[in-house]
């Protein structure tokens, strides 16, 4: 089975310790396995963890491990492994788990104990979610040996597939692991392909290269109009968002004005973008933080008005517009980039997109530049 994504596969996903963001548990789901993850029916499934306990004082976090369990190597899966895999880890959320676990002790070959410096309500949602990746486990006397580096050419993991070969850039190849604690994958070969235009996306579809594609932001009409094909709406737990980075805290620049700020809200419609490069199947919010996330605060969004953001514009003295510069945007989401700009633009707010591969875009995005 071949899959086509719209972001490129990097050789830092296939290591947990190097876990970045979502895109990279593509390849860890495949690849990996945790101690406790998500899964279909459970946003906190035993999984390497076969249960776990937090003590009264919420000091303790005590995880019994499932015996048996062998790495791809044939390496058996033991309490130092969980050790060193949280040792290593240096991904997102590194310095916040780090500098709340006091330790990580061995009590058995099979029972673990995480000790807090104080009680964190937070720790299994940072460890054991999509948060951060500190949960997946890597063999430890074969990454030692190994190295770091080369493991990114030669991962070992505990998933349900194990490593074929890479093509950076293009491609991964995997096989399913036969003695899988789970279920043995019923697909033998799975192919990760990264594929950063949709269009080339949707003809590799068409063509049966690929059988699956993600991300058809902008192109799932030609999906939904083909009889050979089927799409599919999958809720994740995302949200797109504009940032002025450092340019909102500059005093010379018109986004230090809150009024601008508000102007650009109140330009963008929501709705019309998530019809025309969602067809519907979007939710329009007000928050960075998605709606799925515990705890998330559920704000909605600022109503579309270009006739107030104008009136604003006016009255923090640009009643002519501005222009606003570039805006960079993350390849995958040209379309949404497009429109955006395209609102800004008809209330005054004059800017030029820049569609940028990810990884330059994350760069350009931390050097703010």
């Amino acid at each position: 089975m071949t899959w086509a994504f719209q972001f490129s596969l990097l050789p830092t996903f296939f290591d947990p310790a190097d876990t970045q963001g979502g895109a990279s548990f593509v390849v860890l789901y495949a690849l990996h396995d945790a101690l406790v993850k998500p899964m279909p029916d459970n946003s906190m499934a035993p999984s390497l963890a076969t249960a776990w306990q937090e003590s009264p004082d919420g000091l303790t976090y005590d995880f019994q491990l499932r015996q048996g369990v062998t790495f791809h190597n044939g390496e058996p899966f033991t309490a130092d492994d969980v050790h060193y895999s949280f040792a290593r880890y240096k991904g997102t959320g590194a310095g916040e788990l780090k500098n709340k676990v006091k330790a990580v002790e061995i009590v058995t070959p099979h029972h673990v104990r995480f000790q807090l410096q104080a009680p964190w309500p937070d720790f299994l949602t940072f460890y054991a979610t999509l948060a951060t990746g500190a949960a997946w486990i890597v063999p430890k006397n074969y990454t030692k040996k190994l190295g770091s580096a080369k493991f990114h050419e030669a991962p070992v993991g505990l998933g349900p597939y194990s490593f074929v070969r890479y093509q950076p850039g293009v491609e991964v190849v995997l096989e399913a692991n036969p003695t899988y604690w789970r279920q043995v994958p019923h697909v033998q070969w799975l192919v990760l392909k990264g594929v950063p235009e949709v269009t080339t996306r949707l003809a590799m579809l068409k063509t049966q290269e690929a059988d699956v594609a993600t991300g058809l932001a902008g192109g799932g009409e030609a999906v939904r109009s083909d009889p050979r094909l089927q799409l599919a709406s999958v809720a994740v737990p995302n949200t797109w968002w504009m940032v002025f980075t450092h340019q909102q805290y500059d005093p010379q620049s018109p986004w230090f004005d809150r009024r601008v700020r508000l102007a650009a809200n109140h330009a963008i419609n929501r709705q019309a973008i998530n019809e025309a490069v969602l067809l519907g199947y979007g939710v329009p919010t007000g928050s960075i933080i998605p709606r799925k996330i515990d705890g998330a605060l559920e704000l909605e969004p600022y109503p579309y008005d270009p006739q107030h953001a104008r009136q604003l514009l006016t009255a923090a003295g640009y009643a002519n517009g501005f222009d606003a510069g570039e805006c960079p945007v993350n390849q995958v989401l040209t379309g949404v980039g497009e429109a955006v700009v395209n609102d800004l633009r008809a209330v005054g707010i004059r800017t030029i997109l820049r569609s940028r591969e990810a990884a330059a875009y994350q760069a350009a995005h931390r050097d703010k530049t």
